[in-house]
């Protein structure tokens, strides 16, 4: 397995992202690593490739999203091969890891496709998204990802937000004894980081952009308002994870 480096005793923090403003507020925030995303308002897609060229740039650990459409996560043949391609590409261009999900049915993940990109990403982290969330028994997909040999699983533990599924979490932590990492994530802000009982948290860390031109929306130019990544609640989770 490939383990991003965290500093010592002190949670690891990954702030999401998918422009090159909110790369460079993780870098003057001192946010530990990027997600890097397109279209985080779908959910987040995999990014451009000059986005990723960019990030990478930084000198800040990347894990880049590897989702070729938006909606759910059960693909078709064209889909995965397409994920698949992406995954490769990603790894030639310095990214420290991938995200990934795929499910079988709306309650189960997809091993195999799961596995196929393990394979794909060799060399790289790989991290198992909130898909997780979905499945039935979240605990138990741990041991999955584990077997797969994935690196990462980003969860918020079956629930909408990772305080409201913080007990899910904290049992998929035990379930994963050290062999993998669990990312808290969804919903952590400055006044909850330090309830989440993980070794890494996850967050967007944004403020709402008030755009002041309603044909933006009206012309279905946006799925809603964007939101733009903000040095000050970066600086605030680091200083709720220090007081944690």
């Amino acid at each position: 397995m490939v383990m991003s480096p965290v500093r010592a005793g002190t949670p690891l923090l990954e702030i999401c992202v998918d422009d090159a403003d909110g790369v460079a507020a993780v870098v003057a925030a001192g946010g530990d690593r990027i997600e890097l995303c397109g279209a985080l308002g779908l959910g987040g897609l995999t990014p451009s490739a000059a986005l990723v060229a960019h990030a990478v740039a930084s000198g800040v650990p990347v894990h880049a999203m590897v989702r070729p459409r938006d909606g759910d996560f059960r693909y078709d043949a064209a889909d995965v091969a397409l994920a698949t391609d992406e995954i490769r590409r990603l790894a030639t261009m310095g990214v420290a890891g991938v995200v990934v999900g795929a499910m079988a049915d709306d309650k189960r993940l997809d091993l195999d496709i799961l596995a196929r990109w393990r394979d794909a990403a060799a060399g790289i982290a790989i991290v198992l998204h909130r898909a997780i969330d979905l499945v039935a028994d979240p605990v138990a997909a741990v041991e999955q990802a584990t077997a797969l040999g994935y690196d990462h699983v980003l969860t918020s533990g079956g629930a909408a937000t990772a305080l409201e599924g913080a007990d899910v979490i904290a049992q998929m932590v035990m379930a994963a004894r050290g062999r993998l990492s669990i990312i808290a994530g969804s919903g952590v802000s400055a006044d909850n980081v330090a309830r989440t009982g993980v070794d890494a948290v996850h967050a967007s860390a944004s403020v709402r952009e008030d755009w002041g031109d309603s044909r933006v929306l009206a012309m279905g130019f946006a799925a809603g308002p964007r939101r733009r990544t903000s040095v000050d609640r970066i600086a605030a989770i680091r200083r709720g994870i220090g007081e944690g």
